[in-house]
């Protein structure tokens, strides 16, 4: 499978997902400069984290507008795997082609720890090979991870299994305590409607690898892998 891996002017996770996808993977992984306007001959894409354009206005408000993000919206029409990770996910909701909003966490503060996420279901090309009955622990590093939706909206998103993954304890609790930045219902990653794009604000590229403390991530790179 080849990857196409967004690079946006103040990415930061655009290497360790080149790691994830090619050194460990094992699949293609290519640089996509967001001055670009084709993602032709590619079969996913990864918006990855970091502060594009400085996070100026609002996170993502910016690189909604990058010319490549018209290729993106394109990508998505034709039913190809998007997954937008941290402010890759705040580039998503901005762009329109995820619901909801991203707003300083409720602590008003940056938060950079381990989380533990319960997918809600194996509905989507992203978690058909998670354990819903299971934990996964991955890191988040982030200021504006709040997901905030309207009552009208969240009660859409359950009805049409849109949540992919929430904030929970290690044992799969769902729980105030377990959330990490105020998220409505402990919500850690969405989906469109279609199901072929993720935002979520965990790391799964900074959880590859055992020895940088969880390769629990690796499932989402691989069920994205094996999608038909």
């Amino acid at each position: 499978m080849r990857f196409a891996i967004l690079v946006f002017p103040a990415s930061n996770c655009d290497h360790d997902a080149y790691h994830a996808v090619r050194h460990v993977l094992g699949e293609e992984g290519v640089f996509v400069w967001h001055n670009e306007t084709s993602l032709d001959g590619f079969d996913a894409v990864i918006i990855p984290g970091g502060f594009s354009y400085g996070d100026y206005l609002r996170s993502g408000a910016i690189a909604r507008f990058s010319p490549i993000m018209e290729a993106v919206r394109g990508f998505v029409e034709d039913g190809k795997p998007v997954i937008g990770i941290c402010n890759g996910f705040q580039i998503l909701v901005e762009a329109g082609l995820l619901p909801g909003a991203l707003i300083s966490n409720q602590s008003l503060r940056f938060v950079s720890k381990m989380v533990y996420l319960k997918p809600e279901s194996n509905s989507s090309l992203f978690t058909k090979n998670l354990d819903c009955s299971q934990t996964y622990r991955m890191p988040i590093a982030h200021q504006a991870g709040n997901y905030v939706v309207g009552p009208a909206e969240l009660e859409k998103l359950e009805q049409h299994g849109q949540v992919a993954f929430r904030y929970a304890t290690p044992d799969g609790e769902i729980i105030p305590e377990a959330n990490p930045n105020g998220s409505v219902a402990n919500i850690a990653g969405v989906l469109n409607r279609g199901k072929n794009v993720l935002g979520l604000m965990p790391h799964p590229e900074r959880a590859a690898e055992a020895t940088v403390g969880s390769d629990d991530g690796l499932a989402i790179f691989r069920s994205i892998a094996g999608y038909d």
